[in-house]
């Protein structure tokens, strides 16, 4: 059976791991090229090995304008083209708060979050429109694009602001054909996690699935999201099967910005049920 990336090259920064490894399997599972860029040369490497001749590895720190036009340049130079690129590589930056955050922390995170997504849009749209033909570029946004409170303050601003850069690329590529999409993952158990907390890294499967189990209740659907999940999306939007979508931001988060998902509604009603017997009233 065909797959639906057939004959497509793409790169996916922050490959190596997490949200980015569920992607290049995936790719690869539906007939992709693909290069991972990822600063993480030892997983990098071993990835690209596992998955055979269908995947390459190049070392590139996406906060570096140069490196991801290298990345790009590589793609071309080993599989002839390029027709996807996911700008998928980001962390969670400065933790501090607004009243604490530091010019050099807010300069750092954005640099990461928001600058690696401009320079990922502006060197596979040059070689799209190099090689004459349409392109796909995905980007990993985050349920903290849609509101305040779902991480620290640079990270949210950060994440606002790259949904920014995909309408503003929808509105500057279309004549070309090239579409900008993101995905918006909300809470995916991702290795990641681990270093964010502090924790060590030998505990990431462990805290994974604890974390998992215990936030389930938190989700419409009932679990928390996987690698694989956010992959899906990314499938969908690098495919043909989208073509006619471009500025979009698509939430894959089990419902969690749809739906408010707090105690508010239950302590609501525990408020008015103690309010009615301190009056001795009798509700219907």
């Amino acid at each position: 059976m065909s797959g639906q990336l057939d004959g497509k090259v793409a790169i996916v920064t922050g490959g190596a791991s997490g949200i980015g490894e569920g992607t290049v399997e995936l790719f690869v599972e539906h007939g992709a090229q693909v290069v991972i860029a990822d600063v993480s040369a030892d997983a990098g490497k071993a990835l690209a090995a596992r998955l055979g001749d269908a995947a390459h590895f190049v070392r590139t720190d996406v906060t570096e304008s140069d490196q991801v036009e290298a990345a790009v340049a590589a793609a071309v130079e080993r599989f002839g083209r390029l027709d996807v690129m996911y700008n998928n590589a980001a962390s969670g930056g400065d933790t501090s708060s607004l009243l604490d955050l530091s010019p050099e922390g807010l300069d750092s995170t954005l640099r990461l979050v928001v600058a690696s997504v401009v320079y990922g849009h502006r060197f596979a749209a040059k070689q799209f429109i190099a090689q004459g033909t349409p392109g796909s570029i995905i980007t990993t946004a985050s349920g903290a694009s849609f509101a305040g409170g779902w991480s620290a303050a640079a990270y949210t601003i950060g994440k606002h602001a790259v949904v920014g850069v995909v309408r503003q690329a929808a509105y500057e590529l279309g004549q070309y054909g090239i579409r900008s999409n993101a995905v918006a993952p909300g809470m995916t158990m991702t290795p990641i996690m681990v270093k964010y907390f502090g924790l060590p890294d030998e505990l990431a499967p462990e805290f994974i699935d604890y974390v998992a189990d215990a936030l389930k209740d938190q989700q419409p659907l009932g679990r928390v999201g996987r690698p694989r999940d956010i992959a899906q999306a990314a499938l969908f939007l690098a495919s043909d099967s989208s073509a006619f979508m471009t500025g979009t931001v698509i939430p894959v988060d089990g419902g969690m910005v749809a739906v408010t998902q707090s105690t508010l509604i239950p302590s609501l009603a525990a408020a008015a049920g103690s309010f009615a017997d301190e009056h001795g009233i009798t509700r219907a």
